[in-house]
């Protein structure tokens, strides 16, 4: 989504206070898709009472993105990662390393492989501003992507419906204001630094995804707003897959324990945080689609008929 250059130098007038920003990124060996992210950032309209710093984690790439950055893009601050940190882990180490760094007015975590819309900042400062005035403070924002291919939405904020036993969840689409919602993606994600003065930055218990979803409630926990911003923040793919039912059960059940597959013991931690009474529907369930996914499959369309 497009803004005027009216609205622009609008937005950038009342939001004067927020001057120093904070972007934090993660990679690891997809070097082309984190050079088109780079690329579209520093390509975006930014007014000029903002100021940036880049830090982008390098977890251990060995297909040249070390090089690429430092040569391309020589102001990004790249801190070396272990080549074991997954996404969570990598952006805890980039986001401290930016806290040292300095006193940031906000912090803006972005996928490697989003390609940022042209005015996406001014989505978090329209945002920003709705909420200073509707709740009288700052919080953490996610601004919605979609396909390249189809425009379909890919990764937005949601709804968390719970009936006690067992929880679902609805994504929210970007309407013409903000909105509120629960639990965010974190794939164009603002999060204010009251926030993270007050409840700190991702939990160190998860390693890959389920961090976002967690930080969100911690911040909802402490009062602080949760939005999702109107309008388009850029272009990403879903990049979800699903288990391979061919797979031996041995596989299957790496696959429900791995950080990028069902994340079984982070799952479990963050329900116990935040809906223990779900906790027996959800263990029987993720084993029972592990053991018996045909079986799963059947009843689930069933269900859904």
């Amino acid at each position: 989504m497009k803004f005027g250059l009216e609205i622009q130098q609008l937005l950038s007038k009342k939001i004067n206070l927020m001057t120093e920003l904070a972007f934090l990124l993660t990679s690891h060996n997809r070097k082309d898709k984190t050079y088109e992210c780079l690329i579209s950032l520093y390509n975006s309209n930014i007014p000029d009472n903002i100021k940036f710093d880049v830090f982008l984690v390098d977890d251990g790439s060995n297909d040249g993105t070390y090089d690429l950055v430092t040569t391309n893009f020589p102001d990004v601050v790249l801190i070396n990662g272990t080549g074991q940190l997954y996404w969570a882990g990598g952006m805890r180490l980039a986001w401290n390393n930016a806290i040292s760094t300095k006193k940031y007015n906000a912090f803006i975590l972005i996928n490697d492989d989003v390609i940022l819309s042209e005015d996406f900042l001014f989505l978090f400062l329209n945002t920003d501003s709705f909420s200073k005035n509707k709740f009288q403070k700052s919080g953490i924002y996610s601004a919605t992507t979609v396909s390249r291919i189809n425009n379909n939405v890919t990764y937005s904020g949601n709804r968390i419906i719970s009936n006690g036993l067992r929880l679902t969840s609805k994504r929210i689409n970007p309407k013409n204001i903000p909105q509120a919602i629960d639990t965010v993606n974190a794939n164009i994600l603002w999060v204010d630094a009251s926030v993270v003065n007050e409840i700190g930055i991702l939990d160190k218990r998860f390693k890959h995804g389920i961090a976002d979803y967690d930080y969100a409630l911690r911040a909802k926990k402490a009062n602080f707003p949760v939005l999702l911003t109107m309008g388009i923040g850029g272009y990403c793919e879903n990049d979800k897959k699903s288990p391979n039912l061919n797979k031996s059960i041995i596989n299957r059940i790496e696959y429900l324990k791995s950080p990028t597959g069902y994340s079984y013991y982070e799952y479990i931690y963050y329900l116990k945080k935040h809906y223990p009474l779900t906790l027996p529907y959800t263990i029987f369930s993720l084993w029972f689609k592990t053991i018996f996914p045909n079986t799963w499959n059947y009843f689930k369309s069933i269900s859904n008929d």
